[in-house]
């Protein structure tokens, strides 16, 4: 199956030589169990990281190594690349299978935001560090056009915690449910308790990602059963 790539090129500012090379970084492990882009994911999230840490270390460059690694992972995480997966309107360049197709896979966080990686590891691939660089600051700074602690950062696990204080008198807990994928993209499912009852699951990169979110999900349910 053939697509054009022109707009998506144009979006990111970058034209590929290799029509091969983002074709696999567009091609789902569920639609070609070889040729996909699960390499090219691995590669594209250690350039992100790298990238990131740098603009991060040089806009900031007063901040401390706790404030900046706190600054990165609220950049380097599924939202936020989803996010710019959905500025690129990347879902519809992707190359899933038909079950995927059913289950609204082009609007998954996770499959959008492993995508974006790939294609980033593809860009440095083929064009180098110096063209990855120049279109992850572009797409970066136009879906964060304010990128400090205050706009980026919320411990969803402290809120959650005062709030429950404050209602309820206790304070929430927090189980590891599942984990699954290879050791260098691993995925980890929290869910967060209040008096041994679940109140949300979520999915994170980390442990301590999937904790943020389930709490988020948490005081959004309880925030709307006290109002």
């Amino acid at each position: 199956m053939k697509k054009s790539f022109e707009k998506l090129e144009q979006c990111l500012g970058y034209k590929f030589k290799n029509i091969q090379l983002i074709t696999q970084a567009l091609t789902h492990k569920g639609y070609a169990k070889v040729k996909n882009n699960e390499r090219l994911e691995f590669l594209g999230d250690a350039v992100l990281d790298l990238v990131v840490g740098e603009y991060l270390y040089i806009k900031f460059p007063t901040k401390p190594e706790g404030e900046l690694s706190k600054l990165r992972a609220s950049l380097v995480n599924d939202k936020s690349f989803k996010d710019i997966a959905l500025k690129l309107d990347l879902g519809s360049y992707i190359f899933i299978s038909a079950a995927e197709e059913n289950n609204q896979g082009r609007d998954k966080a996770s499959l959008l935001s492993n995508t974006f990686e790939a294609l980033m590891g593809a860009i440095y691939l083929e064009g180098g560090i110096k063209n990855a660089k120049k279109v992850i600051i572009n797409l970066l700074e136009s879906v964060y056009p304010k990128i400090d602690m205050k706009t980026l950062f919320k411990d969803y696990k402290t809120l959650l915690q005062e709030f429950t204080q404050a209602h309820f008198g206790v304070t929430p807990t927090y189980t590891l449910l599942h984990s699954f994928g290879p050791d260098h993209k691993k995925e980890f499912e929290m869910a967060v308790l209040l008096r041994n009852k679940e109140l949300s699951r979520a999915l994170g990169n980390t442990k301590k990602d999937a904790e943020q979110s389930a709490a988020k999900s948490a005081l959004d349910v309880l925030e709307g059963e006290t109002r």
